[in-house]
């Protein structure tokens, strides 16, 4: 008996390292998976069948001979099955479909209005719902759905404390879980967006990397050596709430003077009310039309962001530093000010190889992380052999 399972688990083994090797190499012929992974041909063969089995890969005919017969070609079904990602903000619920390789499928966005959990829950739901109608026909169906909220999360995707929502103990993952019947993943949204930078946008490939959220609030998400760090108890990247004014403006999380208070969409839009500008699109269309007052605005903030990224820089010492989420629309009238910023208060020998960059997802990092958060958990299920269901 001991030898079956050995053999089961070798096997198992043996299917995620073919599976990987079409996941990040394909197209591939057999010979070819044989000779990166070491495995035998015959072994290849037989794995590569049960893979076509399981409708994960596809087998899309010959390719170019070298000499010899021409090989046939192996692909990742991309579109086995499928993943959402929500963006759950303080002021909007954004969504996306995905296929199993992140690409965009299908987009749904809404504004949010009230912070009630109940009225919040419900139009969550509906931005699921409308994407979940869309789905092709598929051997997986939807696989997952992942969730970056603006607040603190614990292992069981239970919203501790989100002061933007002045949302408490808020079990998310349980409630949509329960509603939709997928395995379900909850992060924070910096941590999110993070992920979905290093996966798909300006992050890929890059060791030590910052991506900084700027919305109503301020989080980030830090990787470093290519892993998000989340901090001994899981709650790191809350530097939107680090104190930058000794005796500044109260803030939601019980300090004061916390750097989103003055380097955020909210603290933008706090100073552009005296200005008679109320939203943040028609804030840069006003700056496309060079209104001074606006500039001389951006140009503020953009100081005061990049003052808290500074710090950031001085702390981790990072390759890269990443400004995304809604405020990344304004890079034109805020990057000059950041760079030029961070430049004056970091070390010089911190500064020397940083690179600075708004986010190349614009605001749709944290929602593509969300997404690859759902997708990840889907192959961990598959590679480990076991059927997958919640």
């Amino acid at each position: 008996m001991q030898k079956t399972g050995d053999l089961a688990l070798v096997k198992q083994i043996n299917t995620a390292i073919v599976l990987e090797a079409v996941l990040k190499n394909a197209p591939l012929s057999r010979a070819q998976i044989s000779e990166r992974t070491g495995l035998n041909k015959a072994t290849v063969s037989s794995l590569v069948q049960d893979l076509i089995h399981s409708d994960l890969v596809i087998d899309i005919g010959p390719g170019q001979s070298s000499g010899g017969r021409k090989p046939f070609l192996l692909l990742f079904n991309s579109r086995a099955g499928y993943a959402i990602g929500v963006d759950l903000g303080v002021n909007y619920i954004r969504g996306v479909l995905t296929d199993l390789e992140g690409a965009v499928i299908h987009e749904y966005e809404l504004p949010l209005k009230t912070h009630d959990v109940d009225k919040v829950q419900q139009q969550l739901f509906t931005c699921i719902e409308k994407l979940q109608a869309t789905i092709p026909e598929s051997p997986y169906g939807l696989v997952g759905i992942g969730i970056g909220v603006p607040g603190l999360v614990d292992e069981t995707g239970t919203i501790l404390f989100a002061p933007n929502l002045a949302w408490k103990q808020v079990p998310l993952q349980t409630i949509v879980e329960d509603r939709f019947g997928v395995p379900v993943i909850i992060d924070n949204e910096a941590n999110a967006g993070a992920q979905g930078e290093q996966r798909f946008g300006a992050g890929r490939g890059i060791a030590n990397q910052i991506y900084v959220s700027v919305g109503i609030g301020i989080g980030t998400g830090i990787i470093l050596n290519k892993e998000l760090y989340k901090g001994a108890s899981g709650f790191s990247g809350e530097l939107g709430h680090l104190s930058i004014e000794v005796n500044g403006k109260p803030c939601r999380c019980g300090n004061q003077g916390c750097w989103e208070l003055y380097a955020s969409e909210k603290a933008l839009l706090e100073q552009a009310e005296a200005i008679g500008f109320t939203e943040l699109d028609t804030l840069i269309e006003a700056a496309k039309e060079g209104n001074e007052r606006v500039l001389a605005l951006f140009h503020s903030i953009g100081e005061y962001l990049g003052a808290g990224i500074a710090n950031i820089v001085n702390v981790f010492n990072p390759d890269l530093v990443i400004i995304g989420n809604r405020m990344s629309r304004a890079e034109t009238w805020l990057s000059p000010a950041v760079r030029d910023t961070v430049a004056r208060r970091s070390l010089g020998q911190h500064h020397k190889r940083l690179s600075i960059r708004f986010a190349e997802l614009n605001d749709q990092s944290a929602v593509r992380g969300a997404a690859y958060y759902a997708i990840s958990r889907f192959f961990i299920k598959i590679k480990s052999g076991e059927p997958y269901n919640m």
